[in-house]
């Protein structure tokens, strides 16, 4: 935000006189009251004021001026009765300065170290924010700040009265759910549960950041919900993830949450879980795009754009299966993409596709993969029938060492 007017920092603000119209003090500035909403910059609405022991509310449209060393009131008079916050109201200094906030830029967490209040025709505003540590002698004056605008960030509000005021984390939504799961990795108890109160407005966003925790921090918020919610998260995962969530619940817990899942999905979930870990059979998923030899290639793109409900990893490469259902071919997406659209999938897909067998173990997983440069493989039974297959991704996963996830982690959030 630009502005011709001087800027006042919230940190100078605090505890200065309140003087008024006839230019005595009557109070000390104690906090600024904001009201935040869906666009915009948060509008001072009031102030607290501290006089003798009481805080006691100063509304926006008795203030005459406000600055670093003073605030001066159009009035001599205020109304004395204890403040009491009302729905909707933020105050800076309590909920804001000192506390965390989401970088949504660089998708981090970071702590607000002052709050930059602009004048504007009619009023003010919160219109920018200081995040940057520095040593307490070279805080005070504006030289020594680097502000940003109020709309890099999301504001980690606790206070529930203020919760349906916040913008309900609109810029929030434009991280993808690995970024957003790395803050909840990162944030605490009370940064979790405020998180999570937005992501519940989003059921399939919340699924997909549940889906990108790691295994302790996704067991440790599913533990702490019900089976009913448990079971609605996991119906929107994809049933291979289904099943690492499910074991990592306490064993009384999981046959409940089985229970409750959709049928189909329940089928798929209790078909991999006869499968160990750390093998082709407990490594893979169950989507993936099976057509017959005789489908065209105009057909089976159609059949690529129709299979919205699937990951798009599933559907880097297409199978092909003859009469029987047996593995025969596959054709990856770009050379789907390339082929003559009336030419039949039996003509372009290439023959023999390299397979995995549900006991293969990681290495064997990982090292097919590598050597045939797959960005999915099948797995198949004794009859070559697929049973699932792995894409690249997970394969990762598994093969990157814990250690070198976290120190990732690390780098991109410090």
């Amino acid at each position: 935000m630009t502005t011709t007017r001087p800027r006042t920092l919230l940190s100078g603000m605090l505890r200065q006189p309140i003087q008024d119209a006839k230019g005595n003090q009557i109070g000390v500035l104690a906090d600024v009251i904001v009201r935040l909403g869906p666009e915009g910059y948060p509008a001072v609405t009031g102030l607290v004021a501290r006089v003798g022991s009481t805080a006691v509310f100063v509304p926006a449209v008795n203030i005459e001026a406000l600055d670093d060393d003073r605030v001066v009131l159009d009035t001599a008079k205020l109304d004395l009765r204890p403040f009491e916050r009302r729905d909707g109201e933020v105050l800076l200094k309590e909920a804001v300065l000192g506390h965390r906030l989401i970088d949504v830029d660089n998708a981090r967490l970071v702590r607000a170290y002052d709050v930059a209040i602009d004048s504007i025709p009619g009023g003010w505003v919160a219109a920018a924010l200081d995040v940057h540590a520095r040593p307490w002698y070279s805080r005070r004056g504006h030289g020594a700040h680097a502000f940003r605008d109020w709309k890099s960030f999301e504001a980690l509000i606790g206070h529930e009265p203020s919760a349906a005021a916040r913008s309900r984390f609109k810029r929030l939504r434009g991280l993808r759910p690995a970024q957003i799961a790395d803050l909840i990795e990162a944030a605490s108890s009370r940064e979790r549960d405020d998180l999570f109160e937005h992501l519940h407005t989003d059921p399939e966003l919340e699924a997909d950041v549940i889906e990108e925790l790691d295994d302790n921090d996704q067991a440790q918020v599913l533990k702490a919900r019900d089976t009913a919610d448990i079971a609605a998260v996991l119906s929107r995962m994809h049933a291979d993830d289904v099943v690492d969530a499910i074991l990592d619940l306490p064993q009384e817990r999981r046959q409940p949450v089985l229970d409750a899942l959709p049928p189909t999905q329940r089928r798929d979930v209790l078909r991999l879980m006869t499968y160990q870990d750390k093998t082709a059979g407990g490594l893979m998923g169950v989507e993936y795009l099976a057509l017959g030899e005789d489908v065209t290639v105009q057909e089976a793109r159609s059949a690529v754009r129709a299979a919205d409900a699937q990951q798009p990893q599933s559907l880097a490469v297409v199978y092909v299966v003859d009469d029987t259902g047996r593995l025969a071919g596959s054709v990856d997406l770009v050379a789907l993409l390339r082929a003559d659209p009336a030419a039949l999938l039996r003509d372009v897909a290439e023959a023999e596709p390299v397979s995995l067998v549900p006991t293969d173990d990681i290495i064997e997983v990982v090292n097919v993969m590598a050597d045939y440069n797959l960005l999915s493989v099948p797995v198949v039974d004794d009859t070559e029938h697929i049973l699932g297959v792995i894409t690249v991704d997970d394969a990762l996963e598994e093969a990157i060492p814990e250690d070198w996830r976290q120190r990732e982690r690390r780098t991109r959030s410090s």
